[in-house]
């Protein structure tokens, strides 16, 4: 569970230390006081994509710290090379105003991206904006298949569909009229022909090159050749370097008997003089070596001239080029066998075919077993909140694909519903309220979450359009869930506020010419008050707190009637 969240310089928030407790935590507060960008924090720590417009005005970067607690990812921190001191989790986030991120876990470095895997089986969060994905049909497929957990069934149909989509597009490829057919052909021999006439050979280029610039330093290169030598092996009359060195050598060797030194010194003389020697031979190989005729320049650079203009159709290399020559032979020879090569890979299209078609009947099922268990689970939720006449129903459709197949399988979903009893089944998008909405998404989420294995779930508003009695029901849910896993909730209904074991009210002031943002946990007192502007307004009468000490009361007592179920 989310046990601590330190924040630092996140919009408004300059700083501020929330310490989260097991079971329900509600956040409440005026319209634009915060709330949601405590959520902004979470998302952020958790590795989801965010802004550098994140940052507080002023402020050079913003930090966020989450600290987990209880059940952890342990496999994955061991798959990935982390280490867990002791019974926390630690991770940090920290946003630069250059949009550089600086992520650690438990102090050690990671990547956005490892974060938000790591942060994805810590918490699970369900945005204001949530309900519109039930509004789109083509995410209504994901749900199913997240809750009847399908997703090796769709992989390994996903495979074979690929085979199939594949050899599609050969046999498409090859399936082009006669007069096409020819306008390739003819297009293929000659530039198979341009490429073969010129002779490539692998690093000719690089070799031309290098040549060429040696050619055109020849005279500074031979007169540099024949100052060494001379240097070196000395003339008519003058003694090199050779000579003198030899020379030496002579005399200390003549008295090397007198002393150790000069035994050394002469082993050094006898070093200098063979090196000497080994110098003097390679340069005069190297200058009877260096032999060209004087159109060579002029020859080679013809030859470069012919490289260059097939570069500029063929690649910028000579390999490239060498590379595309065989891709034409290639297509060339496949063109001219291409009836042979269609009805070949049409033999195989059937087979992948079958196949592809065996796997996605095997999902199909499988999505149509969990359908039956999702719509009854789900119904159940409702009734819970209060929508007892609801029916919930997955509807299949064959895929629109081509031979009823796409890359999602041979289904296409959407969830139909009838509000009333009597109404006809309808798609939710067309019948269902904003209040339904939230309700039927709250339903959702939680048959999601019940074997997904996080231990802490955030709602962000998702009661918007949800009063009375139906407020009553979802905030009785909500501490439902909460004793299973830990609940985080921002809300402005104070029912749900009201069944809160833990309770933050986010505050908005003014400080130094500044907006600051002040997260409190409130004590029983506190709560009253928090509640009775939450049911009355900024005018909070003893009536409206009379009213929240109330709410207080229903929901201790739904808290131990609740538990002595549990205990019976």
């Amino acid at each position: 569970m989310l046990s601590l969240l330190h924040i630092e310089n996140i919009a408004i928030i300059e700083s501020a230390d929330i310490s989260f407790d097991r079971g329900f935590n509600v956040l409440t507060g005026e319209t634009g006081a915060g709330k949601s960008i405590v959520i902004d924090a979470i998302s952020a720590v958790l590795g989801e994509r965010t802004s550098r417009e994140l940052i507080r005005t002023g402020a050079k970067s913003a930090l966020v710290n989450a600290v987990f607690t209880g059940s952890l990812p342990l496999k994955w921190l061991e798959d990935n090379g982390f280490s867990l001191d002791g019974e926390e989790l630690m991770l940090q986030r920290e946003i630069q105003g250059d949009g550089r991120n600086a992520c650690r876990v438990n102090g050690r470095p990671l990547t956005v991206a490892q974060l938000r895997e790591l942060g994805r089986q810590l918490l699970n969060i369900h945005g204001q904006h949530d309900g519109q994905q039930l509004l789109d049909p083509d995410c209504h497929l994901g749900y199913l298949d997240s809750f009847g957990k399908t997703a090796p069934l769709l992989e390994n149909y996903q495979s074979a569909y690929r085979s199939l989509s594949d050899l599609r597009r050969r046999i498409a490829a090859l399936e082009m009229d006669e007069a096409e057919r020819s306008r390739r052909v003819d297009t293929l021999e000659y530039q198979i022909k341009e490429l073969e006439r010129a002779e490539l050979r692998p690093g000719e280029d690089e070799e031309l090159d290098a040549r060429k610039t040696l050619l055109r330093s020849s005279g500074k290169l031979m007169e540099a050749l024949q100052e060494a030598q001379f240097a070196l092996s000395g003339g008519e009359d003058s003694r090199g370097a050779c000579d003198l060195i030899s020379e030496a050598e002579g005399a200390v060797r003549s008295v090397t008997r007198l002393g150790p030194q000069l035994e050394e010194l002469g082993e050094k003389l006898t070093g200098l003089r063979c090196a000497a020697d080994d110098a003097a031979e390679v340069l005069r190989d190297f200058a009877d070596e260096f032999d060209f005729s004087p159109d060579e320049l002029d020859q080679l650079e013809s030859r470069l001239d012919v490289i260059y203009r097939l570069k500029k159709k063929y690649g910028p290399t000579v390999a490239d080029m060498l590379e595309y020559l065989e891709r034409c032979k290639g297509e060339l020879e496949q063109i001219q066998d291409a009836d042979d090569t269609i009805q070949r890979l049409e033999k195989e299209l059937e087979k992948a075919k079958t196949e592809a078609v065996k796997r996605g009947e095997a999902l199909t099922k499988a999505r149509k077993k969990a359908a039956v268990s999702l719509q009854k689970r789900v119904q159940e939720e409702l009734r819970q909140l209060d929508m007892p006449k609801v029916q919930f129903v997955t509807d299949f459709a064959p895929s629109p694909g081509q031979d009823g197949m796409d890359d999602t399988g041979m289904d296409q979903v959407q969830f139909l519903m009838s509000a009333n009893l009597g109404e006809a089944l309808k798609p939710i998008q067309k019948v269902a309220s904003g209040g339904e909405l939230a309700r039927i998404m709250l339903a959702l989420k939680n048959v999601l979450a019940e074997d997904d294995g996080i231990g802490s779930l955030v709602f962000d508003e998702v009661d918007t359009g949800v009063s009375g009695r139906a407020a009553q029901k979802v905030a009785e849910k909500m501490a439902d869930v909460a004793r299973r896993k830990q609940v985080l909730c921002v809300t402005h209904l104070p029912q749900i506020a009201a069944m809160a074991d833990t309770h933050f009210s986010v505050e908005k002031g003014e400080k130094r010419g500044r907006t600051f943002t002040n997260v409190e946990r409130l004590d029983r007192q506190g709560r009253v008050d928090e509640l009775a502007r939450l049911i009355g307004g900024a005018n909070v009468t003893d009536v409206l707190r009379q009213s929240a000490s109330e709410l207080l009361e229903q929901a201790d007592a739904y808290h131990k009637q609740s538990k002595k179920g549990r205990t019976a």
